[in-house]
């Protein structure tokens, strides 16, 4: 790889001779040619003098400064070099910022910078050890291809690097780009996007695929083959207007955690999986179980209410089924239906009274009401 510049990085009275290596590769982006659709020819930028309107050559080229009423000055390499710029040739080190206050919208290209030469190696390592171990980076103005810049270094694993800053003049202001009423978000659907935020995880390696460079490469491959190109099927991404935010966040969610095979058919039968926080869900779970328990521990006492209420009823019929033709025998002792009913009630409904009576006799009035039965059935035989 060969630089594209040497300057020195300037530290305190620290100088550490560098050179810039290109860190990007633009080749690797897609690109096209322009041609001309009748023939297939390519259709060239010529460079053509205004002025005698024929093509000029590369090395006939140079630069010129353009004045506001619009006369072009012309300049040559030796009048760029003899700019009194302190970063004509060096890169001074104004400040040491954290990383998160550079706005990233000031970012531009990137070089590698390496050591140039032995004796640049040790207050090389130094600056990148220390500005590691501080977590700073440092800014500064450095003169490139003709023109003074701002710059960024900052230590990336072994090695600095330098990214080019755009000028704060050069960041449009954000007006006309706001919406033109104030949206309110309510606090659930914050939650529910913070929710969808998490499910996503990290980048993997198909993540940073360029797909889109392949694509293109089996269009071409297929038009030279004089075939149909072969694409893999990819799930469709949804399409049309989100009416209901709160539910495309939750569904969201379940889709993201199924891809990831997070998501069980329990989970998502129950809704658990849907994006809502989960100590609402919780909480709505075990409501929904108290109220059940508590439904059926009304519907036991309930039950056991009715039979308490029945019992009583059942014991005094029992106490008095002969109990009770045995006490209206005896109240009716008197006509003759009375003494046929105590004739009938005597020997084994007598006995059968007493007895249940004895069992039943759980409160005063039971056991009142079944002696005086049991008395009556008596003097009755």
């Amino acid at each position: 790889m060969r630089p594209t510049a040497k300057f020195s990085l300037s530290f305190g009275l620290v100088t550490i001779p560098v050179a810039a290596y290109n860190a990007t590769d633009a080749t690797a982006s897609v690109s096209f040619v322009r041609i001309h659709t009748a023939d297939g020819g390519r259709v060239r930028n010529q460079p053509v003098c205004s002025l005698e309107g024929t093509e000029v050559s590369p090395d006939e080229i140079g630069r010129g400064y353009r004045t506001d009423d619009d006369t072009i000055v012309p300049l040559t390499d030796d009048d760029l070099d003899a700019l009194p710029l302190p970063t004509a040739r060096t890169l001074t080190i104004l400040a040491f910022v954290a990383g998160g206050d550079i706005d990233p919208l000031q970012i531009g290209k990137g070089y590698y910078l390496g050591a140039d030469g032995p004796a640049a190696a040790k207050p090389y390592a130094l600056l990148r050890d220390a500005m590691e171990r501080h977590r700073r980076v440092g800014l500064g103005k450095i003169a490139l291809h003709g023109r003074e810049t701002l710059a960024m270094i900052r230590p990336v694993e072994d090695v600095l690097v330098m990214q080019v800053l755009l000028w704060p003049h050069q960041i449009r202001p954000m007006t006309g780009v706001l919406p033109d009423r104030e949206v309110k978000v309510a606090a659930a659907e914050v939650r529910a996007a913070e929710t969808l935020m998490d499910s996503f995880g990290g980048l993997s390696e198909e993540d940073v695929h360029d797909h889109y460079r392949e694509a293109l490469e089996e269009i071409v491959a297929a038009k030279l083959a004089h075939r149909e190109p072969e694409f893999e099927a990819g799930e469709e991404p949804p399409a049309g207007r989100v009416m209901d935010l709160m539910a495309a966040l939750q569904d969201s969610v379940r889709a993201a955690k199924r891809a990831r095979g997070e998501l069980d058919e329990a989970a998502e039968a129950d809704g658990s999986g849907d994006g809502r926080p989960a100590g609402r869900t919780a909480t709505r779970t075990a409501a929904r179980k108290t109220a059940s328990r508590k439904t059926a521990a009304a519907g036991r006492t309930t039950a056991a209410g009715r039979t308490a209420q029945r019992k009583p009823a059942k014991a005094t019929a029992a106490g008095t089924g002969t109990g009770t033709a045995t006490a209206t025998g005896a109240t009716k002792a008197g006509s003759p239906a009375g003494k046929k009913t105590t004739a009938a009630a005597k020997g084994s409904g007598a006995q059968k009274a007493a007895g249940t009576a004895r069992k039943t006799a759980g409160t005063a009035r039971k056991t009142a009401a079944a002696k005086g039965a049991t008395g009556r059935g008596r003097k009755a035989g």
